[in-house]
């Protein structure tokens, strides 16, 4: 027994004068894939060269000495960005040992003073606050005297 194709098998039954068969179909003008060279692209066919940006003929040596360029500028930029990040990391250290330096003098300090014993350096924090405020009360004495003459000669 020979196969056929469904079409082949249609017009050869509607030869054959069978009119139960399905009705005949003409594959002169019925057309499933486009002929020329256009693409379907989203179900719609673009014919290449019509639209939208053709390639450019690039000189082979133009392109890579514009890529060694910027290889070039790239290694810059990462070496720029490494010496910021080193000279962030080294003033951030020397941050974190004057700090500890600080705490290391606090903690004497207190174990002096646990001991029973004032450091001097809190003395002179001490006498250089009450000498402060003995400044400032003169001064604010000081004004107040000028302002009860000045009321006291009208």
């Amino acid at each position: 027994m020979r196969r056929d194709s469904p079409s082949t098998q249609n017009s050869e039954q509607a030869l054959a004068g069978d009119t139960l068969s399905q009705p005949v179909l003409n594959l002169e003008h019925t057309c499933l894939a486009p002929m020329d060279d256009s693409k379907v692209v989203g179900g719609k066919v673009k014919k290449p060269g019509k639209r939208g940006r053709k390639p450019a003929k690039i000189d082979l040596k133009a392109k890579l000495e514009r890529s060694r360029q910027s290889a070039r500028e790239c290694r810059a930029r990462k070496k720029l960005r490494y010496q910021y990040l080193e000279e962030l990391v080294s003033s951030r250290e020397r941050a974190i040992c004057a700090l500890r330096e600080e705490l290391e003098m606090y903690k004497q300090w207190c174990m002096a003073m646990d001991q029973g014993k004032i450091p001097s350096e809190i003395k002179a924090l001490l006498t250089g606050e009450e000498q402060g405020k003995a400044q400032q009360n003169s001064t604010k004495l000081a004004k107040a005297g000028k302002t009860e003459t000045n009321s006291s000669n009208p």
